[in-house]
Protein backbone atom coordinates (compact mmCIF):
# COMPACT_ATOMS: atom_id res chain seq x y z
CA UNK A 1 0.00 0.00 0.00
CA UNK A 2 2.82 2.65 0.53
CA UNK A 3 4.77 1.55 -2.44
CA UNK A 4 1.72 2.29 -4.09
CA UNK A 5 1.01 5.57 -2.55
CA UNK A 6 4.30 7.05 -3.31
CA UNK A 7 4.67 5.72 -6.73
CA UNK A 8 1.75 7.29 -7.88
CA UNK A 9 2.60 11.43 -6.96
CA UNK A 10 5.90 10.62 -8.19
CA UNK A 11 4.54 9.72 -11.69
CA UNK A 12 1.59 12.35 -11.62
CA UNK A 13 4.90 14.78 -10.68
CA UNK A 14 7.25 13.61 -13.60
CA UNK A 15 4.15 13.46 -16.06
CA UNK A 16 3.46 17.48 -15.28
CA UNK A 17 7.24 18.19 -15.22
CA UNK A 18 7.16 16.49 -18.73
CA UNK A 19 3.72 18.75 -19.55
CA UNK A 20 5.90 21.83 -19.28
CA UNK A 21 8.52 20.66 -21.04
CA UNK A 22 6.34 19.85 -24.16
CA UNK A 23 4.91 23.38 -23.90
CA UNK A 24 7.85 25.39 -23.52
CA UNK A 25 9.31 23.66 -26.29
CA UNK A 26 6.47 24.05 -27.92
CA UNK A 27 6.43 27.77 -27.27
CA UNK A 28 10.16 27.96 -28.48
CA UNK A 29 9.73 26.45 -31.59
CA UNK A 30 6.73 28.45 -32.53
CA UNK A 31 8.52 31.33 -31.83
CA UNK A 32 11.35 30.59 -34.08
CA UNK A 33 9.24 29.57 -36.91
CA UNK A 34 6.95 32.65 -36.30
CA UNK A 35 9.64 35.10 -36.61
CA UNK A 36 10.98 33.91 -40.01
CA UNK A 37 7.19 33.62 -40.82
CA UNK A 38 6.22 36.57 -39.90
CA UNK A 39 9.46 38.90 -40.35
CA UNK A 40 9.16 38.21 -43.96
CA UNK A 41 5.85 40.29 -43.74
CA UNK A 42 7.43 43.03 -42.17
CA UNK A 43 10.32 43.07 -45.27
CA UNK A 44 7.27 43.11 -47.59
CA UNK A 45 6.05 46.27 -46.14
CA UNK A 46 9.60 47.82 -45.87
CA UNK A 47 12.35 46.29 -47.61
CA UNK A 48 10.96 44.08 -50.94
CA UNK A 49 9.26 46.82 -52.91
CA UNK A 50 11.88 48.80 -53.23
CA UNK A 51 14.71 45.80 -53.54
CA UNK A 52 13.17 43.02 -55.94
CA UNK A 53 10.25 45.69 -57.67
CA UNK A 54 12.19 48.71 -58.13
CA UNK A 55 10.99 51.12 -60.56
CA UNK A 56 7.38 50.27 -60.15
CA UNK A 57 4.89 52.93 -58.52
CA UNK A 58 4.97 52.92 -55.03
CA UNK A 59 1.71 51.23 -54.30
CA UNK A 60 1.88 49.09 -57.82
CA UNK A 61 5.71 47.55 -55.95
CA UNK A 62 3.51 47.08 -52.42
CA UNK A 63 1.01 45.16 -53.92
CA UNK A 64 3.32 42.99 -56.04
CA UNK A 65 5.24 42.45 -52.62
CA UNK A 66 2.37 41.46 -50.78
CA UNK A 67 1.29 39.09 -53.60
CA UNK A 68 5.06 37.29 -52.87
CA UNK A 69 3.68 37.03 -49.19
CA UNK A 70 0.78 35.27 -50.27
CA UNK A 71 2.70 32.59 -51.76
CA UNK A 72 3.53 31.14 -48.25
CA UNK A 73 -0.34 30.95 -46.81
CA UNK A 74 -0.94 28.98 -50.66
CA UNK A 75 1.71 26.95 -49.60
CA UNK A 76 0.39 26.42 -45.85
CA UNK A 77 -1.92 23.29 -46.65
CA UNK A 78 0.07 21.78 -48.62
CA UNK A 79 2.66 21.94 -45.77
CA UNK A 80 -0.60 21.07 -43.44
CA UNK A 81 -1.39 17.20 -45.31
CA UNK A 82 2.20 16.57 -45.77
CA UNK A 83 3.69 16.99 -42.09
CA UNK A 84 0.08 15.72 -41.29
CA UNK A 85 -0.09 12.99 -42.59
CA UNK A 86 3.32 11.40 -41.54
CA UNK A 87 2.64 13.13 -38.18
CA UNK A 88 -0.28 10.78 -38.04
CA UNK A 89 1.28 8.06 -39.13
CA UNK A 90 5.04 7.90 -37.34
CA UNK A 91 4.70 10.52 -35.15
CA UNK A 92 4.65 14.22 -34.32
CA UNK A 93 8.11 14.98 -32.44
CA UNK A 94 9.86 13.74 -35.86
CA UNK A 95 7.98 15.95 -37.95
CA UNK A 96 8.31 19.32 -36.31
CA UNK A 97 12.40 18.94 -36.09
CA UNK A 98 12.07 18.53 -39.66
CA UNK A 99 9.84 21.57 -40.31
CA UNK A 100 11.99 23.61 -38.20
CA UNK A 101 15.27 22.58 -40.11
CA UNK A 102 13.05 23.66 -43.90
CA UNK A 103 11.67 27.06 -42.37
CA UNK A 104 15.31 28.05 -40.84
CA UNK A 105 17.96 26.97 -44.51
CA UNK A 106 14.84 29.16 -46.41
CA UNK A 107 14.61 32.07 -44.42
CA UNK A 108 18.61 31.87 -44.19
CA UNK A 109 18.68 31.63 -48.25
CA UNK A 110 16.26 34.36 -48.17
CA UNK A 111 18.64 37.29 -47.27
CA UNK A 112 21.01 35.92 -49.69
CA UNK A 113 19.10 36.33 -52.33
CA UNK A 114 20.34 39.33 -55.05
CA UNK A 115 18.05 42.28 -55.62
CA UNK A 116 16.83 43.48 -58.98
CA UNK A 117 19.57 45.30 -59.83
CA UNK A 118 21.68 42.83 -59.93
CA UNK A 119 19.59 39.75 -61.67
CA UNK A 120 16.59 41.65 -62.33
CA UNK A 121 12.77 39.53 -62.44
CA UNK A 122 14.68 36.56 -61.09
CA UNK A 123 15.35 37.88 -57.59
CA UNK A 124 11.88 37.94 -57.28
CA UNK A 125 11.18 34.58 -58.82
CA UNK A 126 13.31 33.05 -56.22
CA UNK A 127 11.74 35.15 -53.46
CA UNK A 128 8.66 33.23 -54.17
CA UNK A 129 10.03 29.92 -54.18
CA UNK A 130 11.71 30.24 -50.97
CA UNK A 131 8.47 31.67 -49.49
CA UNK A 132 6.88 28.42 -50.64
CA UNK A 133 9.75 26.34 -48.91
CA UNK A 134 8.50 28.78 -45.33
CA UNK A 135 4.76 27.93 -46.05
CA UNK A 136 5.21 24.66 -46.28
CA UNK A 137 7.39 24.28 -42.88
CA UNK A 138 5.37 26.44 -41.08
CA UNK A 139 2.05 24.38 -42.19
CA UNK A 140 3.89 21.77 -40.82
CA UNK A 141 4.69 22.95 -37.69
CA UNK A 142 1.92 24.63 -35.93
CA UNK A 143 0.39 21.50 -36.43
CA UNK A 144 2.75 19.40 -34.52
CA UNK A 145 3.70 22.23 -31.56
CA UNK A 146 -0.25 22.51 -30.77
CA UNK A 147 -0.83 19.02 -30.77
CA UNK A 148 2.34 17.96 -28.51
CA UNK A 149 1.00 20.96 -26.18
CA UNK A 150 -2.85 19.60 -26.14
CA UNK A 151 -1.71 16.14 -26.02
CA UNK A 152 0.30 16.06 -22.56
CA UNK A 153 -1.72 18.63 -20.82
CA UNK A 154 -4.78 18.19 -18.71
CA UNK A 155 -7.98 18.13 -20.04
CA UNK A 156 -9.38 21.36 -18.19
CA UNK A 157 -6.31 23.20 -19.17
CA UNK A 158 -6.13 22.67 -22.78
CA UNK A 159 -6.75 25.64 -23.99
CA UNK A 160 -3.90 27.95 -21.92
CA UNK A 161 -1.35 24.70 -22.84
CA UNK A 162 -2.30 24.85 -26.42
CA UNK A 163 -2.25 29.12 -26.53
CA UNK A 164 1.16 28.94 -25.86
CA UNK A 165 1.83 27.89 -29.35
CA UNK A 166 -0.13 30.15 -30.21
CA UNK A 167 1.22 32.88 -28.38
CA UNK A 168 4.66 32.18 -30.12
CA UNK A 169 3.14 34.08 -32.79
CA UNK A 170 3.12 37.94 -31.16
CA UNK A 171 6.56 36.37 -29.49
CA UNK A 172 7.97 35.89 -32.97
CA UNK A 173 6.72 39.17 -34.35
CA UNK A 174 8.16 40.94 -31.41
CA UNK A 175 11.84 39.70 -32.12
CA UNK A 176 11.71 39.81 -36.18
CA UNK A 177 10.38 43.24 -35.76
CA UNK A 178 12.35 44.53 -33.04
CA UNK A 179 15.51 43.10 -35.33
CA UNK A 180 14.29 44.69 -38.35
CA UNK A 181 13.31 48.28 -36.42
CA UNK A 182 17.22 47.73 -35.32
CA UNK A 183 18.56 47.88 -39.09
CA UNK A 184 16.12 50.33 -40.58
CA UNK A 185 17.68 53.09 -38.18
CA UNK A 186 20.53 52.38 -41.04
CA UNK A 187 20.77 54.94 -44.08
CA UNK A 188 18.10 54.26 -46.68
CA UNK A 189 20.50 52.94 -48.78
CA UNK A 190 22.19 50.90 -46.74
CA UNK A 191 19.35 49.11 -45.14
CA UNK A 192 18.23 47.94 -48.68
CA UNK A 193 21.21 46.74 -49.76
CA UNK A 194 22.22 44.98 -46.73
CA UNK A 195 20.18 45.97 -43.15
CA UNK A 196 17.17 44.10 -44.42
CA UNK A 197 18.93 40.99 -45.17
CA UNK A 198 20.59 40.29 -41.77
CA UNK A 199 17.60 39.53 -39.76
CA UNK A 200 17.28 36.52 -42.28
CA UNK A 201 20.41 35.59 -41.92
CA UNK A 202 20.22 35.32 -38.33
CA UNK A 203 17.58 32.17 -38.46
CA UNK A 204 19.89 29.80 -38.63
CA UNK A 205 21.60 30.90 -35.46
CA UNK A 206 17.75 30.40 -34.06
CA UNK A 207 17.92 26.96 -35.76
CA UNK A 208 20.02 25.47 -34.16
CA UNK A 209 18.84 26.70 -30.64
CA UNK A 210 15.15 25.55 -32.06
CA UNK A 211 16.79 21.79 -32.87
CA UNK A 212 18.60 21.51 -29.66
CA UNK A 213 15.56 22.29 -27.65
CA UNK A 214 12.86 20.31 -29.67
CA UNK A 215 14.92 16.74 -29.78
CA UNK A 216 14.79 17.01 -26.04
CA UNK A 217 10.91 16.65 -26.18
CA UNK A 218 8.94 12.96 -26.00
CA UNK A 219 6.66 11.91 -28.19
CA UNK A 220 2.80 12.36 -27.73
CA UNK A 221 1.71 10.18 -25.23
CA UNK A 222 -2.07 10.28 -26.59
CA UNK A 223 -0.76 9.43 -29.74
CA UNK A 224 1.45 6.46 -28.68
CA UNK A 225 -1.38 4.85 -26.85
CA UNK A 226 -3.57 5.65 -29.78
CA UNK A 227 -0.99 3.30 -32.22
CA UNK A 228 -0.21 0.53 -29.47
CA UNK A 229 -4.29 0.35 -28.99
CA UNK A 230 -4.56 -0.12 -33.06
CA UNK A 231 -1.64 -2.72 -33.32
CA UNK A 232 -2.59 -4.42 -30.31
CA UNK A 233 -6.36 -5.03 -32.17
CA UNK A 234 -4.88 -5.31 -35.43
CA UNK A 235 -6.69 -2.18 -36.62
CA UNK A 236 -5.27 -1.40 -40.02
CA UNK A 237 -4.56 2.56 -40.16
CA UNK A 238 -6.27 4.46 -42.52
CA UNK A 239 -4.99 7.36 -45.37
CA UNK A 240 -5.28 10.45 -42.53
CA UNK A 241 -6.55 12.74 -45.15
CA UNK A 242 -9.35 10.35 -46.05
CA UNK A 243 -10.60 10.08 -42.62
CA UNK A 244 -10.42 14.26 -42.39
CA UNK A 245 -11.84 14.70 -45.73
CA UNK A 246 -14.99 11.85 -44.56
CA UNK A 247 -16.21 15.13 -42.54
CA UNK A 248 -15.71 18.06 -44.89
CA UNK A 249 -17.98 20.08 -42.55
CA UNK A 250 -15.82 20.57 -40.06
CA UNK A 251 -13.38 21.19 -41.49
CA UNK A 252 -15.11 23.93 -43.27
CA UNK A 253 -15.97 25.40 -40.60
CA UNK A 254 -13.17 25.54 -39.07
CA UNK A 255 -11.74 27.37 -41.82
CA UNK A 256 -14.43 30.03 -41.99
CA UNK A 257 -14.12 30.48 -38.21
CA UNK A 258 -10.22 31.13 -38.36
CA UNK A 259 -10.19 33.20 -41.28
CA UNK A 260 -10.81 36.86 -39.68
CA UNK A 261 -8.73 36.24 -37.22
CA UNK A 262 -5.56 35.69 -40.09
CA UNK A 263 -6.96 38.42 -41.98
CA UNK A 264 -6.64 41.02 -38.84
CA UNK A 265 -3.77 39.67 -37.63
CA UNK A 266 -1.66 39.98 -41.30
CA UNK A 267 -3.05 43.38 -41.80
CA UNK A 268 -1.12 44.58 -39.18
CA UNK A 269 2.21 44.24 -39.50
CA UNK A 270 1.63 44.90 -43.71
CA UNK A 271 -1.08 47.37 -44.49
CA UNK A 272 -1.60 49.58 -41.23
CA UNK A 273 2.66 49.73 -41.04
CA UNK A 274 2.51 50.58 -44.50
CA UNK A 275 -0.49 53.24 -43.94
CA UNK A 276 1.02 54.48 -40.73
CA UNK A 277 4.31 55.30 -42.32
CA UNK A 278 2.30 57.22 -45.66
CA UNK A 279 0.92 59.57 -43.15
CA UNK A 280 3.74 60.71 -41.46
CA UNK A 281 5.18 58.17 -38.67
CA UNK A 282 8.51 57.37 -38.38
CA UNK A 283 9.15 53.58 -39.96
CA UNK A 284 11.12 52.47 -36.75
CA UNK A 285 8.95 53.92 -34.49
CA UNK A 286 6.06 52.44 -36.25
CA UNK A 287 7.77 49.26 -36.39
CA UNK A 288 8.64 49.47 -32.48
CA UNK A 289 5.34 50.29 -31.98
CA UNK A 290 3.95 47.11 -33.55
CA UNK A 291 6.65 45.22 -31.81
CA UNK A 292 5.70 46.58 -27.96
CA UNK A 293 2.14 46.09 -28.95
CA UNK A 294 2.87 42.44 -29.98
CA UNK A 295 4.63 42.02 -26.36
CA UNK A 296 1.56 42.96 -24.54
CA UNK A 297 -0.35 40.25 -26.33
CA UNK A 298 1.27 37.79 -25.61
CA UNK A 299 -0.15 37.76 -22.00
CA UNK A 300 -3.33 38.60 -23.25
CA UNK A 301 -3.09 35.63 -26.01
CA UNK A 302 -2.83 32.80 -22.81
CA UNK A 303 -5.00 34.77 -20.92
CA UNK A 304 -7.73 34.22 -23.97
CA UNK A 305 -6.26 30.40 -23.91
CA UNK A 306 -7.03 30.10 -19.97
CA UNK A 307 -10.86 31.93 -19.83
CA UNK A 308 -11.82 28.99 -22.85
CA UNK A 309 -11.10 26.86 -20.22
CA UNK A 310 -13.73 28.40 -18.20
CA UNK A 311 -16.14 29.42 -20.39
CA UNK A 312 -15.98 28.05 -23.23
CA UNK A 313 -14.13 28.50 -26.77
CA UNK A 314 -16.95 30.15 -28.86
CA UNK A 315 -18.16 32.89 -26.35
CA UNK A 316 -14.58 34.20 -25.93
CA UNK A 317 -13.54 33.61 -29.88
CA UNK A 318 -17.32 35.93 -30.86
CA UNK A 319 -16.85 38.59 -28.02
CA UNK A 320 -13.13 39.12 -29.22
CA UNK A 321 -14.36 39.61 -33.26
CA UNK A 322 -17.48 41.66 -32.55
CA UNK A 323 -15.29 43.94 -30.67
CA UNK A 324 -12.23 43.97 -32.90
CA UNK A 325 -15.04 44.71 -36.25
CA UNK A 326 -16.24 47.62 -34.15
CA UNK A 327 -12.64 48.95 -33.53
CA UNK A 328 -11.68 48.91 -37.00
CA UNK A 329 -12.37 52.19 -38.14
CA UNK A 330 -10.93 53.98 -34.43
CA UNK A 331 -7.80 51.81 -35.47
CA UNK A 332 -7.07 53.74 -38.50
CA UNK A 333 -7.74 56.85 -37.31
CA UNK A 334 -5.43 56.33 -34.93
CA UNK A 335 -2.92 54.80 -37.32
CA UNK A 336 -3.36 57.57 -39.50
CA UNK A 337 -2.69 60.80 -36.65
CA UNK A 338 1.40 60.52 -37.56
CA UNK A 339 1.95 60.16 -33.44
CA UNK A 340 3.84 57.29 -32.71
CA UNK A 341 2.31 56.79 -29.37
CA UNK A 342 -1.78 56.84 -30.91
CA UNK A 343 0.03 54.46 -33.67
CA UNK A 344 1.29 52.11 -30.33
CA UNK A 345 -1.91 52.51 -29.17
CA UNK A 346 -3.84 51.55 -32.20
CA UNK A 347 -1.59 48.24 -32.25
CA UNK A 348 -2.22 47.70 -28.83
CA UNK A 349 -5.87 47.60 -28.73
CA UNK A 350 -6.05 45.61 -32.01
CA UNK A 351 -3.89 42.99 -30.42
CA UNK A 352 -5.64 42.34 -26.98
CA UNK A 353 -8.98 42.22 -29.07
CA UNK A 354 -7.24 39.51 -31.41
CA UNK A 355 -6.28 37.88 -28.70
CA UNK A 356 -9.76 36.68 -27.89
CA UNK A 357 -10.11 34.86 -30.93
CA UNK A 358 -5.87 33.51 -31.43
CA UNK A 359 -5.89 31.96 -27.50
CA UNK A 360 -8.33 29.66 -27.91
CA UNK A 361 -8.35 28.94 -31.15
CA UNK A 362 -5.70 26.22 -31.16
CA UNK A 363 -7.64 23.79 -29.05
CA UNK A 364 -10.97 24.75 -30.48
CA UNK A 365 -9.45 23.71 -33.94
CA UNK A 366 -7.60 20.14 -32.22
CA UNK A 367 -9.86 19.40 -30.73
CA UNK A 368 -12.40 18.61 -33.73
CA UNK A 369 -10.65 15.84 -34.98
CA UNK A 370 -9.59 11.93 -33.63
CA UNK A 371 -5.99 10.98 -32.96
CA UNK A 372 -5.59 9.72 -35.29
CA UNK A 373 -6.03 12.04 -37.63
CA UNK A 374 -5.81 14.93 -35.20
CA UNK A 375 -2.39 15.96 -36.72
CA UNK A 376 -3.80 16.11 -40.20
CA UNK A 377 -7.20 17.96 -39.88
CA UNK A 378 -5.91 20.81 -37.32
CA UNK A 379 -3.15 21.20 -39.34
CA UNK A 380 -4.63 21.43 -42.84
CA UNK A 381 -8.12 23.09 -41.15
CA UNK A 382 -5.98 25.48 -39.53
CA UNK A 383 -3.79 26.01 -42.36
CA UNK A 384 -6.79 26.65 -44.98
CA UNK A 385 -8.19 29.47 -42.57
CA UNK A 386 -4.47 31.18 -43.20
CA UNK A 387 -4.97 31.00 -46.65
CA UNK A 388 -8.78 32.52 -46.95
CA UNK A 389 -8.31 34.94 -44.63
CA UNK A 390 -4.34 36.05 -44.92
CA UNK A 391 -3.06 34.99 -48.22
CA UNK A 392 -4.17 37.79 -50.32
CA UNK A 393 -5.61 39.99 -47.95
CA UNK A 394 -2.75 42.60 -48.00
CA UNK A 395 -3.15 42.86 -51.06
CA UNK A 396 -6.90 43.00 -51.54
CA UNK A 397 -6.96 46.01 -48.67
CA UNK A 398 -4.22 47.59 -50.75
CA UNK A 399 -5.45 47.34 -53.84
CA UNK A 400 -8.94 48.61 -52.51
CA UNK A 401 -7.12 51.62 -50.82
CA UNK A 402 -5.62 52.42 -53.72
CA UNK A 403 -8.82 52.55 -56.16
CA UNK A 404 -10.41 53.78 -53.52
CA UNK A 405 -8.78 57.10 -53.85
CA UNK A 406 -7.10 55.93 -50.36
CA UNK A 407 -10.32 56.11 -48.73
CA UNK A 408 -9.53 53.26 -45.31
CA UNK A 409 -13.62 53.02 -44.97
CA UNK A 410 -13.28 50.20 -47.83
CA UNK A 411 -10.27 48.68 -45.86
CA UNK A 412 -12.11 48.63 -42.91
CA UNK A 413 -15.62 47.69 -44.12
CA UNK A 414 -13.75 44.42 -46.10
CA UNK A 415 -12.12 43.43 -43.01
CA UNK A 416 -15.69 43.81 -40.91
CA UNK A 417 -17.29 41.48 -43.40
CA UNK A 418 -14.51 38.75 -43.02
CA UNK A 419 -15.19 38.89 -39.07
CA UNK A 420 -19.07 38.19 -39.62
CA UNK A 421 -18.13 35.07 -41.76
CA UNK A 422 -16.06 33.65 -39.19
CA UNK A 423 -18.47 34.74 -36.49
CA UNK A 424 -21.12 33.14 -38.09
CA UNK A 425 -18.81 29.80 -38.49
CA UNK A 426 -18.21 29.45 -34.79
CA UNK A 427 -21.48 29.72 -33.92
CA UNK A 428 -22.23 26.44 -36.23
CA UNK A 429 -19.18 24.88 -34.79
CA UNK A 430 -19.74 22.47 -31.85
CA UNK A 431 -17.96 23.54 -28.52
CA UNK A 432 -14.97 21.37 -28.01
CA UNK A 433 -13.67 22.25 -24.70
CA UNK A 434 -15.38 19.23 -23.29
CA UNK A 435 -14.10 16.82 -25.83
CA UNK A 436 -12.02 13.79 -24.96
CA UNK A 437 -9.36 13.93 -26.73
CA UNK A 438 -8.85 9.80 -26.80
CA UNK A 439 -12.29 8.99 -28.19
CA UNK A 440 -13.39 12.03 -30.21
CA UNK A 441 -14.17 10.82 -33.82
Amino acid sequence: MSGHTTLAPASQTAQRKEARTVILSSYLGSTIEFYDFLLYATAAAVAFPKVFFAGTDEWVGVIAAYATLAAGYVARPLGGVIFGHFGDRIGRKGMLIVSMSVMGIASTLIGLIPGAGIIGPWGAVILVLLRVCQGIAVGGEWGGAALMALEHSEPSKRGFAASFVNAGAPSGAVLGTVIMGIFSALPQDAFLAWGWRVPFLLSFVLLIVGLFVRMRVSESPIFAEAIAREKAQGVKSKLPLLEVLRRPKALIMIMLAGAAGFGLQVVLPTFSVTYAVSKGAPQQGVLYAFAGASAISIVFVLLGGRLSDRLGRRPVMVAGLVLFAAYLLPMFSLLGSGNVALVFLAFTVALILHSCLYGPLAAFVSEQFGTTARYTGAALGYQLATLVGAGFTPGIVAGLYKDSGQNVGTVAAFLAGLAVVSIVSILLTRESKNNNLASVG
